[in-house]
């Protein structure tokens, strides 16, 4: 049992699929995973262990932001031993051909945050995907001939900007979507030598103004979730 997870030795998987919201985390253990069991309550930050496909799967809320993710991620990997991890959330889509409920997977990732410029003194860390799951995720994604876009994406400290064309600059340089988790997932990833991936339903395009409905970034997310569950389970 670590300090944000109250997970016995065992428990959770080596392979795990990380929603931000809790909610999101009960809603898969309930539509996809068979035998599903509930290891985790603290703080209202759900965890889940079952089966998908007849293979061992975890599923663990992560809550919003970088500071948050990585408490569990750092958890999840030298508590629980968990190798392979995967982020299935939401982001906004920056470029005109991506549109509201495609699929966006961050080959790598920037961000706005000072996080890794304290980690490594002042220098400069570029965290990239595991290129494993990478080749996986885009050869499943073919298969099932999903719209899903493949590239770099950008981590946010703030949600709210008071410069309505923040955004622009990393567009302008092909960063396909916004989020607020992925670069420290992988850089934690790196750090340990564990595969890592963020797979993101675009729920609002910065260039459109479109956005999807709070219940479906909840619960209707499915062919995210279908994607990531086949991806750790190959």
């Amino acid at each position: 049992m670590s300090l944000h997870i109250g997970a016995k030795q065992g428990e959770i998987a080596e392979a795990i699929l990380l929603p931000g919201d809790p909610l999101r985390a009960k809603f898969i253990a309930e539509n996809f995973l068979t035998d599903a069991k509930c290891y985790n309550e603290i703080r209202g930050m759900y965890g889940f262990t079952g089966y998908y496909k007849g293979k061992r799967v975890s599923v663990q809320g992560t809550g919003m932001g970088m500071p948050s993710c990585s408490i569990y991620v750092y958890e999840l990997i030298n508590e629980y031993n968990v190798k392979t991890l995967v982020r299935i959330g939401t982001a906004g889509s920056t470029q005109s051909y991506i549109d509201v409920r495609d699929i966006i997977v961050g080959v790598g990732a920037c961000a706005d945050s000072d996080i890794n410029k304290m980690r490594f003194g002042h220098r400069h860390f570029s965290p990239i995907a595991s290129f494993k799951l990478l080749y996986d995720a885009y050869n499943i994604a073919q298969e099932k001939k999903l719209k899903a876009h493949f590239g770099n994406i950008l981590s946010i400290d703030n949600y709210y900007y008071e410069d309505p064309d923040w955004w622009k600059i990393w567009a302008k340089y092909n960063v396909i979507g916004i989020e607020m988790e992925s670069y420290a997932l992988y850089t934690l990833a790196a750090r340990y030598k564990c595969d890592a991936l963020s797979i993101l339903t675009v729920s609002n395009s910065f260039i459109t103004g479109e956005e999807a409905p709070a219940e479906d970034r909840q619960t209707k997310f499915k062919q995210m979730a279908e994607l990531a569950l086949d991806l750790i389970t190959k």
